[in-house]
């Protein structure tokens, strides 16, 4: 019982075991930590690509959007006003 240790009433545990369980643990870890940076890489570089491709700049579809949808809720305004003869 030179790798065993005995404490708590009788629960043994085999310290060489646990090492390699911690080691492989550790070297799991790490390739799993190296597989989620090439997938992050894969998507970002993905992503600037689809943008360079894009007709107008993101900035550009959001400012239309923008001005949109402040025109879309002014009409709704002034049709609620009208409807209810309200001045506000």
């Amino acid at each position: 019982m030179a790798t065993n240790e005995r404490f708590l009433s009788g629960f043994q545990v085999n310290r060489s075991l646990l090492a390699g369980g911690a080691v492989l643990t550790g070297i799991g870890a790490l390739f799993g930590t190296a597989g989620a940076v090439m997938v992050c890489a894969a998507l970002a570089t993905a992503g600037r690509n689809w943008v360079r491709r894009l007709e107008s700049p993101p900035t550009a579809m959001a400012q239309r959007a923008l001005h949109e949808a402040k025109v879309a809720s002014s009409a709704g305004w002034d049709a609620w006003r009208a409807e209810h003869h309200s001045p506000n």
